[in-house]
């Protein structure tokens, strides 16, 4: 029992201590050129009902409760969701908004608390239209210790590349 007992206390000890060795900050992003102007672009991205017929978040939990809030769209525009553990619950506000660049705050209250900050910069360059589409925020020990066990850099990767592309097929339509 002693030996068990020292073995998980090691163990703990491990993940902690290679907790401490991740960034205290994260950024996840992924890009896609598109075939669209950057003003069409920016529009399906401000209007929070439009973001959500091309967001890969949104099938998660098709019984989600959604609930929309100030302007129909930019600054100040509020999406929030209450769904399954998939996907949480949370809300999201547009805090800046041009043909450049929509930036927003996402507040999840579960599955674990957290406030990050998500920006779409939209950049023309040669054969389209550059979109990045990041996450970034402060990467609390919590957090630390769950990306020992997860890449999550590949994980929000994904789901921001099936975003992109389905992004990319609304306004190249």
């Amino acid at each position: 029992m002693l030996i068990a007992l020292i073995v998980i206390v090691v163990l703990v000890l491990v993940v902690l201590g290679l907790a401490m060795t991740k960034p205290n900050n994260f950024r996840y992003e992924r890009s896609v050129t598109m075939n669209a102007d950057p003003s069409k672009i920016a529009e399906n991205i401000d209007d929070l009902h439009k973001f959500c017929v091309w967001s890969p978040y949104e099938k998660l939990d098709p019984n989600m409760k959604k609930t929309f809030s100030g302007p129909e769209k930019g600054v100040g525009a509020t999406y929030e969701w209450s769904g399954n553990g998939k996907a949480g619950v949370g809300k999201m506000i547009v805090n800046g908004s041009s043909d450049s660049k929509v930036s927003m705050d996402l507040i999840f209250t579960k599955p674990m608390a957290c406030h990050n900050q998500v920006e779409f910069l939209i950049e023309p360059v040669s054969g389209g239209t550059k979109v990045t589409w990041a996450m970034f925020g402060e990467n609390k020990m919590l957090a630390k210790v769950f990306s020992v066990f997860m890449n999550m850099d590949k994980m929000c990767g994904e789901s921001f590349e099936e975003g992109l592309g389905n992004l990319k097929k609304v306004v190249e339509a």
